[in-house]
């Protein structure tokens, strides 16, 4: 099948499947995806529309996009949906990954405590501001491999800044949620995306020190696992996954999402083909 299929064949393309899985249970996906998709809410509305309408079951494993990839190597996924595109290219040219889609974008967000120690907000830019973090910390990292982290660390080498060498940071090992409450217990800097942050907005006293620069930029892609790694080998229900979240439908309900609980959406619909060249923008 060809990878180049628009939405609207590749849905129809998830009816045949449904059909063929008559008498033998409805089909399941495994999807791999990052952390903050699943602490925001998002996938609990993204989800069940492709269900109803296909009869495919997704079973989401929310973990670090390294993790994710990690599970697309071994085979224990069918799609991943995650955001550090330069290791998604580094797996798409192993062949681990296939058909790669640009689905939202938001932004990263350097965070800290209201009354920013280090002086980070002031400093007159993004990598000014973590050098003066890294004089003072503390800083409060992922630690697990996830988009984020590899921002953050690609971030301090743009800076010029080793981070081991990072007063007091520590690495939590954990998802976007945990490691904010834990920075906002330690009154410390981090990075997060700009939508685990909304929804976790009421529990902190962490503000944003720095955003809008472009080397926060944010991007999300969905990819198909190479059909001969899959953990289900069910290529045309993986592929049409991949096509619901492209489509009018999933994109304008990506585009509404946590408005009105918000007051603004916590992603930004945006759609192509991701090639060699995809880049946040």
């Amino acid at each position: 099948m060809s990878r180049r299929r628009g939405p609207t064949r590749l849905l129809a393309a998830a009816g045949i499947v449904l059909g063929a899985a008559c008498g033998r249970g409805a089909p399941e996906l495994v999807l791999a995806t990052t952390t903050s998709t699943q602490d925001t809410g998002l996938l609990d509305s993204l989800l069940p529309p492709f269900s109803a309408r296909t009869g495919i079951d997704v079973k989401v494993i929310a973990v670090g996009t390294g993790a994710a990839l990690e599970m697309a190597r071994r085979g224990d996924a069918d799609v991943v949906l995650v955001h550090a595109p330069e290791a998604e290219q580094e797996r798409a040219a192993r062949g681990e990954i296939v058909g790669g889609r640009r689905i939202m974008r938001n932004e990263f967000l350097l965070l800290g405590p209201p009354d920013d120690p280090a002086g980070a907000a002031g400093a007159g830019g993004l990598l000014e501001a973590l050098r003066l973090i890294a004089r003072t910390g503390p800083f409060v990292s992922r630690g697990d491999g996830s988009g984020t982290e590899i921002r953050e660390l690609a971030l301090w080498r743009e800076a010029g800044v080793a981070p081991e060498s990072v007063v007091r940071r520590e690495e939590t090992g954990q998802g976007m949620g945990a490691t904010l409450l834990l920075a906002d217990q330690r009154r410390a800097y981090t990075l997060s995306d700009i939508a685990t942050f909304l929804a976790f907005r009421d529990r902190l006293t962490l503000v944003p020190v720095v955003e809008g620069d472009a080397r926060l930029h944010n991007v999300y892609h969905a990819w198909v696992v190479n059909p001969e790694r899959q953990a289900s080998a069910d290529r045309a229900a993986a592929e049409s996954l991949v096509a619901y979240l492209v489509s009018p439908d999933a994109q304008a309900l990506i585009g509404r999402f946590g408005a009105a609980r918000f007051g603004r959406p916590l992603y930004v619909p945006d759609t192509a083909d991701a090639g060699p060249g995809d880049r946040p923008r």
